[in-house]
């Protein structure tokens, strides 16, 4: 059972998301970004091409988030609290979707490294293929 976050919590979901065809249809499909995660010291980017996520890499430090188009932040608990929600309701709920965290947040969850708006959209126009990879974890035992 992976521990969420870790390089292979997030290539299972990789895996799980990249083989559901459902995902390229009904708001989905072709998505290019290329994805920043902080969950506390836990720093993640996901490059997404096409209809899949093609890779993850565990970063060493904030700076590398220069080679993202935006990044999501949440604090532990709060990535705990979704992705728990997601695994007992098979998606994630009203209150726990990405774009429902970042509008509830005062400082939203994503941002831009250097404040470049026009690749921080980038999380507002596929922010429903980002809600689907989340999703995919709904069949993945994870512990925290």
């Amino acid at each position: 059972m992976p521990v969420f976050p870790s390089i292979e919590w997030f290539e299972q979901v990789i895996e799980m998301f990249n083989s559901d065809s459902e995902k390229d249809t009904a708001g989905g499909g072709a998505c290019n970004a290329v994805v920043g995660v902080i969950s506390g010291d836990n720093i993640y980017s996901l490059t997404f091409e096409a209809t899949e996520c093609s890779g993850v890499v565990a970063l060493e430090n904030e700076d590398d988030l220069n080679a993202t188009d935006f990044y999501i932040e949440l604090h532990p608990d709060d990535w705990k609290e979704m992705i728990e929600n997601i695994k007992v309701n098979g998606a994630a709920t009203a209150d726990f979707t990405l774009n429902s965290l970042d509008l509830e947040s005062p400082d939203g969850i994503a941002r831009s490294w250097a404040e470049d708006q026009y690749r921080q959209d980038l999380f507002f126009r596929y922010n429903q293929t980002f809600q689907y990879f989340f999703d995919a974890s709904s069949a993945l035992e994870t512990r925290f």
